[in-house]
């Protein structure tokens, strides 16, 4: 079989499972298992995807005032702060509010390929995690940015990585891996399926790969994040932003049936949901349904030393609240970022927890033991033998 049609079997398997479920056991809109717009507040939920990136205590307060527990994620993005004043921030939050407030750390490229860099930025790593951090995140700059001594695109499955790989699996962490853009960045912008990524890609022309086809491409780097995952089947892996197949929830499905131990958030993601679930909204239900247990909620919501606290407050709320009617109700409202009407999924009560909490609990706070480091092993295997 040739890997393009092995690639298509995979995919009407991972939707005939979805099909599997008889429209019968699902719950729909009408019937009375989902929350309400006024249970909001009252039901636990986790943010598992946030970039809290000053001290300043406004995200924290919205958070409890709307029910959340938050992750913020550490990256090496230009447009933030410091790796070190993000971590710092952390650390400083993570402090006064340790029961709301958590935190994933993550790496430079710096030095990337020169001799200690692994063993350097594992060792950074490691601090962090043992100050608290809950997960490591691998930015798309791996990819899309970063070259090796020979001008090549380093890819997420780079053997460089593999020593890193084997010192977060050690720690008993996750992996939390933002490879590629949204699908509309290969898109030209009058194709794009909503406002958001249209305006933002119209902005940043440089970022808007459509126009740079001596990039790597979108299945490039599909490929070789799904190369990464099968190489190291101990990793516990997070697909951050429905790991870049938000398009397509039959190639979501695909990607977790071939993929079984991954979870994924849905940061920043939702409007790609809504506009399918537009124009098939049991498939969308059913997915959700199906892989209840695989999905954490979250929104990429950002607050940084620019932001006005207050306004930024607001804007927080009315996403959490909008995501909420979506998800956990029946109602409908209009999402101007699709220019449509979108009726509310109403998910069964136990699947909203799952999918608004649990599973955030269960991958992030709930560790396995720590195992040693390799050299660790050998060493005490070589003491003992002399």
């Amino acid at each position: 079989m040739s890997p393009k049609h092995a690639k298509s079997s995979i995919i009407a398997g991972a939707f005939a499972l979805l099909m599997l479920l008889s429209p019968c056991t699902f719950v729909h809109a009408a019937e009375p298992d989902s929350y309400t717009a006024a249970d909001f507040t009252k039901v636990k939920k986790y943010d598992a995807h946030v970039h809290a990136n000053t001290a300043d205590l406004a995200f924290l307060r919205q958070a409890r005032a709307d029910g959340f527990e938050l992750l913020s994620i550490n990256v090496d993005y230009p447009d933030f702060p410091s790796l070190a004043e993000q971590a710092r921030v952390a650390q400083t939050l993570r402090t006064a509010h340790p029961g709301r407030f958590h935190f994933a750390t993550t790496f430079s490229m710096r030095g990337w390929g020169e001799p200690g860099w692994a063993e350097r930025e594992g060792a950074r790593i490691e601090q962090a995690v043992k100050r608290g951090a809950l997960a490591v995140k691998v930015w798309k700059n791996v990819g899309m940015v970063e070259k090796n001594a020979s001008g090549k695109w380093v890819m997420i499955d780079d053997p460089g990585f593999d020593p890193l790989v084997t010192r977060i699996v050690a720690l008993g962490v996750p992996l939390i891996a933002h490879q590629a853009e949204p699908y509309n960045c290969w898109l030209p912008l009058e194709q794009m399926t909503n406002e958001g990524d249209r305006e933002y890609f119209h902005e940043h022309p440089q970022y808007h790969m459509y126009l740079h086809p001596e990039q790597p491409g979108y299945e490039t780097l599909m490929s070789a994040r799904d190369r990464f995952v099968t190489r190291h089947p101990e990793l516990r892996f997070v697909g951050a932003h429905l790991a870049s197949l938000e398009w397509n929830v039959e190639r979501i499905a695909a990607f977790l049936e071939t993929h079984p131990g991954a979870q994924l958030d849905m940061a920043a993601r939702m409007t790609a949901l809504q506009y399918q679930s537009v124009r098939d909204y049991d498939k969308v239900r059913q997915f959700l349904l199906r892989y209840a247990d695989r999905l954490m909620y979250a929104t990429d919501l950002s607050f940084g030393p620019d932001n006005d606290p207050a306004q930024f407050r607001q804007e927080a709320h009315e996403t959490w609240l909008s995501d909420w009617r979506y998800l956990a109700t029946p109602d409908s409202q209009r999402i101007d970022s699709i220019h449509a009407t979108v009726q509310g999924l109403a998910l069964p009560r136990a699947v909203t927890d799952r999918i608004y909490y649990r599973n955030a609990r269960q991958t992030y706070l709930r560790r396995p033991p720590v195992r040693e480091r390799p050299a660790a092993v050998a060493r005490r295997a070589s003491d003992r033998r002399h």
